[in-house]
């Protein structure tokens, strides 16, 4: 039986306004949660369902250090604050300056799967041009004579035009030591650094004013920086529990 008076969506079980009181909620096993976008309708989801297999078994593979595992993608930054939720004292009226107009800054990242280390390029603009760039520091991190046993390197990409272009399939054709995974179209969730994306903007980057592109541009890798140490020392400390 509905709440009186609530809009409920058949699909989920939810229920979309406020007449969902908090006595008849906390009583009945629901919780006041924020919904989030989907792609499921425009997914081919046998085409999800087949990639999402051998990503398993790379990701296996990765662990025994048969191969590296890559995952790439692009995200967004604004010099107008993101708020998050944040600890302050009871009745505390929060406010964070926000900006005439705001400024974007494109991210385009790479994560390496098992230690989740971050590569990241920012650029005014999302073209093939930056892609290429990426793909330049891929060369001085992962590329011929950077390790002494080297291993396959996989690197997993959407089918987003900046990396279907005649530039970047010239690019990645010249670089054999690199061999691409194709995700399926709208899959997201097949893709790690999508979390990560989600983490710098809500933990990093939230309820800040950036003055400048360039302020904000400082503040994506200096945070990008101290994520990659957090998760260094996580790994350091796993080694050293198991040794």
């Amino acid at each position: 039986m509905s709440a009186p008076g609530a809009r409920c969506s058949e699909a989920n079980g939810s229920y979309s306004d406020s007449q969902l009181h908090e006595p008849y909620s906390k009583k009945r096993g629901w919780a006041y949660r924020r919904p989030r976008h989907c792609l499921n309708h425009r997914q081919d989801k046998q085409a999800v369902e087949r990639s999402g297999l051998p990503l398993l078994l790379m990701q296996q593979q990765a662990r025994a250090g048969d191969i590296v595992l890559l995952y790439q993608d692009e995200s967004e930054a604004l010099t107008h604050p993101y708020l998050s939720r944040l600890w302050a004292k009871r009745g505390a009226d929060l406010r964070v300056e926000a900006p005439g107009k705001a400024l974007k800054c494109a991210m385009l990242g790479v994560r390496e799967s098992i230690t989740g280390e971050l590569t990241v390029h920012t650029s005014r603009t999302k073209r093939s041009t930056d892609f290429i760039a990426l793909l330049e520091k891929l060369d001085v991190l992962y590329g011929p004579g950077t390790r002494v046993n080297p291993v396959p390197v996989i690197l997993v990409l959407d089918n987003g035009p900046i990396h279907t272009s005649r530039a970047s399939q010239v690019a990645l054709a010249s670089r054999p030591w690199l061999t691409v995974e194709w995700l399926p179209k709208y899959a997201p969730e097949l893709n790690a650094i999508e979390r990560d994306w989600l983490w710098l903007k809500r933990d990093w980057l939230a309820n800040q004013l950036f003055g400048s592109f360039e302020q904000l541009e400082r503040r994506i890798h200096w945070s990008v920086a101290q994520m990659n140490a957090a998760r260094l020392a996580k790994t350091l400390q796993k080694l050293n529990e198991s040794a």
